[in-house]
């Protein structure tokens, strides 16, 4: 038989799904993706299909097997996920009870705000790292068990499963054997303590709070770890399922993260900046999120500071797809670099609301600074310019934290946009580094799931070197400062009710 030289790597993310394939030097060697659609049913939600993202994962890993010989040549399997995106299923029929609910949605605000009203934030921070926002998976799961018919009385019967995308790609791969999540997931729904102890229950606090019941829950793992086998039917034989992981995360690992003070920020359909604080269980007045870094069975675990921002890459689409200024992202960059300058023109996407470090959910988009003189290139390098301010807030509050981050280590699609990473170094004033190979959420599930094959070491993961492209700040603090408050003047205008 075939030694398996293989990993093969499940990047399930918002709009679409990927399977990767990785030779025992982490190299990809195989891959396949296939888009996934969204619906937006009325303002401020966004749903997908379940059976859609399962379809979709299912096409993708079968033909990366069939392109690299078959499932004998695969050792196991990483996966990692859009976090948050809420779904509850039948457990006897494996069919999802309602559209997931996704990670931008924000049909839940009202609820958010009567939590906070009655004075609950603090507590949910201090258990949780979290705060009270739409954002995460909570609120999402008591809004289907209230607006799905019976489906509460279900849940209590422990008819019903929730899971966030990762756990449901493991019931189905599994063929419904195996119920789990992992701690990176488990800290984005607001009902897991923020704990990195190996065995921390759900909390029972949070799920009263949130009126959830605890028979819906998956047993939570290390991000390494053992997720059981799938189902031979599917891929040809049974593959063992080695590492699950919060996409944020997973870019983290992938970056080589393993060390406190480390940090990361992925510039995809959001933008997530994610510092590693080791040991040290974080806690922000500034409005970050506390979080879990990873946890490796037999291995070391780590908290992280997270701040998020909920609209960057869908800035790009945006302008392509609904106002026709680009025909494709890559245009983009060509129609910022021929201007001067951003001729007074700011766009804040607050499309789905302002995440880190404004939690506003009504807040919606604006374009200031519009005169007869603007241009619909002005409008596109607002675009683009919108997400190196976000980072410059993002930057600032980490400081107020305590976690200044020295250097942004950067991967996501919008990163291959040289003239953003430029710009993002001049307004942030950081060096900017960007590795050759950029896919480090598919990466990192490869890295956790070759530590547990055995292939490869937590410290030589850390300590490997990464070829890629370095941008120096350029820009003089006179520019900087007066780039920064015409952006401060727009986000002042956005929040004013």
């Amino acid at each position: 038989m075939t030694d398996p030289g293989l990993i093969l790597v499940i990047d399930e993310g918002t709009t679409s799904t990927r399977a990767m394939a990785f030779n025992r030097k982490f190299e990809p060697v195989a891959q396949a993706q296939e888009e996934i659609s969204l619906s937006y049913p009325a303002d401020g939600w966004v749903e997908q299909s379940g059976e859609d993202i399962w379809a979709r994962t299912l096409s993708v890993c079968r033909d990366v097997i069939a392109k690299v010989g078959g499932a004998e040549q695969i050792a196991g399997i990483g996966i990692t996920n859009q976090r948050e995106t809420t779904l509850i299923w039948d457990r006897a029929t494996g069919e999802p009870i309602a559209p997931a609910i996704v990670w931008q949605d924000r049909r839940t605000a009202a609820t958010c705000q009567t939590l906070r009203e009655a004075g609950a934030e603090a507590a949910v921070q201090k258990e949780t790292g979290l705060l009270i926002d739409p954002y995460f998976s909570g609120t999402k799961i008591g809004w289907l068990l209230d607006h799905v018919s019976g489906a509460r009385a279900r849940a209590k019967a422990g008819e019903l499963a929730f899971g966030t995308v990762d756990t449901f790609l493991i019931w189905k791969l599994t063929q419904g054997r195996v119920h789990a999540t992992d701690m990176t997931n488990a800290s984005r729904t607001l009902l897991y303590p923020l704990q990195i102890a190996p065995g921390t229950p759900w909390s029972d606090d949070m799920c009263a709070r949130l009126g959830v019941p605890s028979t819906l829950l998956p047993t939570v793992l290390s991000s390494g770890a053992n997720f059981g086998e799938t189902d031979p039917a599917l891929f040809g034989r049974a593959i063992p399922i080695l590492a699950a992981i919060g996409d944020q995360q997973a870019a983290l690992v992938g970056q080589g993260c393993l060390t406190p003070g480390t940090a990361k920020i992925t510039y995809g359909t959001g933008a997530f900046l994610v510092a590693n604080t080791g040991a040290q269980r974080p806690h922000s007045d500034n409005r970050l999120l506390g979080t879990i870094g990873y946890g490796i069975d037999g291995g070391s675990a780590a908290y992280a500071l997270e701040g998020a921002i909920f609209n960057a890459g869908t800035v790009v689409q945006w302008l392509r797809d609904d106002l026709g200024l680009i025909a494709n992202a890559a245009e983009s960059e060509a129609k910022a670099a021929d201007l001067p300058d951003n001729g007074g023109v700011y766009l804040v996407p607050a499309f789905t609301g302002l995440g880190a470090p404004h939690w506003n959910a009504d807040a919606r988009g604006t374009i200031v600074g519009l005169t007869r003189a603007a241009r619909a290139e002005h409008i596109i390098r607002a675009g683009l310019e919108s997400a190196a301010y976000q980072t410059h807030d993002l930057l600032r509050a980490f400081q107020a934290d305590g976690a200044d981050v020295s250097r942004l280590r950067v991967d996501g699609g919008m990163a291959a946009n040289d003239w953003l990473m430029q710009f993002i170094a001049d307004v942030c004033d950081r060096p900017v580094e960007r590795p050759d190979f950029m896919e480090m959420t598919a990466l990192g599930a490869a890295a956790l799931t070759g530590i547990q094959l055995g292939w490869i070491s937590e410290a030589d993961w850390a300590g490997r070197s990464t070829p890629g492209k370095r941008f120096e700040p350029a820009m003089t603090e006179a520019q900087r400062e007066k780039l920064l408050a015409g952006w401060d003047s727009a986000m002042r205008q956005t929040l004013t009710p």
